[in-house]
Formats: structure tokens, sequence, C-alpha cells
């Protein structure tokens, strides 16, 4: 029996201030690269949660997401090891909350504000195709409501099961 094919789903938090873009410096299997605040939908969340848990987790801020930007496709392959990965990610851009005294999370070196000129001056730099495109589509105005997003009610209910066995 084939294995089946599953695309990694993530997600990324485009925020402007300024004229300039917040994102964070990582440590890769590939080098430091920029990216914007993003990761792995976990279980048991929303693509909403998880930009909001992502964005704490490596710049130590709070996001509130007010729209989607966009939903875009990518295929990585790691220069070092070969290994093949599709990503789908969903995008969002929103408003920049208070700051926390916590430590980012493993592999993020630092936070950095950008302007889209400078970030498009390192293409080299970037994590992924999908850093730029992302700016692009944000700088052109593209928005789609929240509303577009739905999860059901199972998503969190699994996790508040998963939290009260662990009280148990």
């Amino acid at each position: 029996m084939s294995e089946v094919w599953k695309p990694s789903v993530t997600v990324a938090a485009i925020i402007e201030r300024d004229g300039r873009f917040l994102l964070v410096e990582e440590e890769t299997g590939d080098g430091v690269r920029l990216n914007q605040p993003a990761g792995h939908l976990d279980p048991d969340e929303s693509l909403q949660e998880a930009v909001v848990r992502e964005t704490l987790e490596e710049t130590a801020h709070d996001f509130v997401p007010t729209a989607l930007l966009g939903t875009y496709m990518s295929r990585y392959v790691s220069a070092r090891t070969g290994g093949d990965v599709t990503y789908v990610r969903f995008a969002f851009c929103g408003n920049l909350g208070a700051v926390h005294d916590r430590p980012l999370d493993k592999g993020i070196l630092r936070t950095v504000w950008m302007s889209y000129d400078e970030l498009a001056a390192c293409p080299e730099k970037h994590r992924s195709p999908l850093v730029l495109k992302c700016i692009e589509d944000y700088l052109a105005g593209q928005r789609a409501p929240m509303s577009l997003l739905y999860a059901h009610p199972n998503i969190v209910a699994r996790k508040d099961a998963n939290e009260d066995a662990s009280r148990g």
C-alpha cells in the first residue's frame, strides 16, 4: 500500500508598522533565514489560534488577526538533505499587541523590522518564496474576511477533553 501524501499546514502573521514588517531571524537546517512569525498548525487548535500562538512564541507579542491575507502553497526541497515537503500557508494580517517578558521560541535568534525594499534585496535569506509574496499581497491591499474561516466546535471540544483528562 502506498503512503498517503499530506501537505504541512502552516500559519503566518503579516504585521506592518510605519512601512516596515515584523520578521524573525531563525536557525534552520539550511542556515539562518528570515520569515514572518509563522509555524505549524497544532492538533486541537483553529487557524486563528495557531497564528496567535506562533506570533507570541516567536516574537513575545500578542497578535490579533483581523483579515485572511491569503492561502498559499509552496514546495520546499532542503538544499542540505534533499527532503521534500509541500506547505499550505494561511497568512493573516492584524494588529500587534503587548510585548511580554518571555524567551523567544527555540531557533528564533531575534525579531527584526524591515521595509519591503530591504526584504526584496535579500531573497537568498528568505525561509521560503512565500515571505515576499505575502508582503506583496499585503501591499496590494489583498484581504479576505475572517468569516471565511470556520473551525467546528469539536476542535475545541477535543482540546477541552484532553485537558480534563490530563488534570484527572
